[in-house]
């Protein structure tokens, strides 16, 4: 290779990106998917988050290209292609996951994921639709860094899927806040459909994006099975599963929830769906507490769901959560008819599958209960997971019958 080529190859290079070398053997890892490089696992460098960097392994030999994140991820990974990273990379992505969605959801629904942050291979970006508006939340300082071609990107797309209007989502807890991107601002409130039921939203305060989307098959189940049942919904939010309990059949609904207005929106939402509102209870309890309780007044249910909140946010956090799992299942169980059916979830990506399913196992055990199992589940085709991530497989469902 001439000097004047080499000295263009090496100035192509640089405008890709910053060059950061891998210390730990994971070149095949990358090759294979997988997301992210923690800071580790890469030779000290500096860079500004949403600056492009350029993976190389101990040869020289490029391996991925992505964005740079602070903190212990320190790379978002977007391509294995020696490529720019930039508006180009993000409209095919976006493109794609939008042509997958019009794939896998059919139109009884209209609240969905659009984008799935890993698992569209757009590490950070989240895109939530809620009938005619979507709701997009960025996770890391390297997205935050393009939220302005992402927003870009986003008002050419979106529109010609009936969307008029794009909320950004930032901050947690009393921080909320909700910026305009385009059209008009909806009320605070709105109703969206999932398998033609009605469920109402608040795409201002709502937790995530507004609704646990990725519940939505498993609701779609919990209606095929709940004719003339009695159903406990524990940390019930805004009552997806007892709305779709009520109209499979069930008896008696009664949610529980420690959110107030989450159960104001239930109570809205069973309205919503013509079920008499004699047949639906709401509770502002903790759910331990309340299955207490109940076991103590000796009241039981035929079908019980708990999907409580992240018991292991961090890794840290991992054996305390499965000892509240097993307290939970064990609780469940005391309150649960023979022959019941529990649907019992965890969202913590920390906490695998066969670990979350031997703490059932255990509190089946002590509560002389043996398990049968209906269903193994997680979240549906629109939260795509990559094989090479496992961590992206958050969500683990399985729904038993118990004797």
């Amino acid at each position: 290779m001439s000097e004047r080529k080499r000295r263009a190859v090496s100035a192509d290079q640089k405008a890709q990106g910053q060059v950061v070398r891998l210390r730990k053997p994971l070149e095949r890892t990358l090759r294979a998917g997988h997301p992210w490089v923690f800071r580790d696992a890469l030779e000290p460098f500096t860079a500004e988050p949403g600056s492009t960097v350029r993976v190389l392994d101990k040869a020289e030999r490029f391996v991925a290209a992505g964005l740079a994140e602070s903190g212990p991820i320190a790379v978002r990974v977007l391509t294995l292609r020696d490529e720019p990273v930039g508006p180009a990379l993000f409209e095919e992505r976006i493109s794609a996951a939008l042509d997958l969605r019009r794939r896998v959801i059919d139109e009884s629904t209209d609240a969905h994921r659009l984008i799935h942050g890993e698992g569209d291979r757009l590490p950070g970006v989240v895109c939530d639709r809620y009938g005619r508006f979507a709701v997009l939340k960025l996770d890391g300082e390297a997205v935050l860094a393009h939220s302005k071609s992402l927003c870009a990107l986003l008002r050419k797309h979106l529109p010609p899927l009936g969307i008029e209007g794009l909320l950004l989502r930032s901050g947690k807890g009393h921080d909320k806040a909700v910026e305009l991107i385009f059209g008009e601002m909806p009320e605070a409130e709105i109703y969206v459909r999932e398998h033609g039921m009605f469920l109402c939203v608040n795409l201002h305060q709502g937790q995530k994006t507004g609704l646990f989307l990725d519940h939505r098959e498993s609701r779609a189940r919990l209606a095929t099975m709940a004719k003339g049942l009695r159903v406990l919904n524990l940390y019930g939010y805004t009552g997806g599963f007892s709305v779709a309990a009520g109209l499979g059949g069930a008896s008696a609904v009664t949610t529980v929830d420690l959110a107030s207005p989450a159960l104001g929106l239930a109570h809205k939402s069973w309205v919503a769906n013509g079920l008499p509102a004699d047949d639906h209870k709401s509770v502002c309890a903790d759910a331990l507490e309340y299955l207490s309780a109940a076991a103590t007044r000796g009241e039981r249910w035929d079908l019980v769901v708990a999907d409580p909140p992240n018991f292991a946010p961090r890794e840290s956090a991992r054996e305390n959560a499965l000892h509240a799992y097993e307290a939970l299942h064990y609780s469940v169980l005391r309150v649960l008819e023979l022959g019941g059916y529990y649907l019992a979830a965890s969202c913590s990506s920390h906490v695998q599958r066969a670990d979350f399913e031997a703490t059932l196992q255990k509190s089946a055990s002590k509560a002389r209960r043996i398990l049968q199992v209906l269903e193994r589940a997680s979240a549906p085709a629109d939260h795509p997971k990559l094989l090479a991530f496992p961590e992206g497989d958050y969500l683990k469902v399985l729904f038993v019958r118990a004797f």
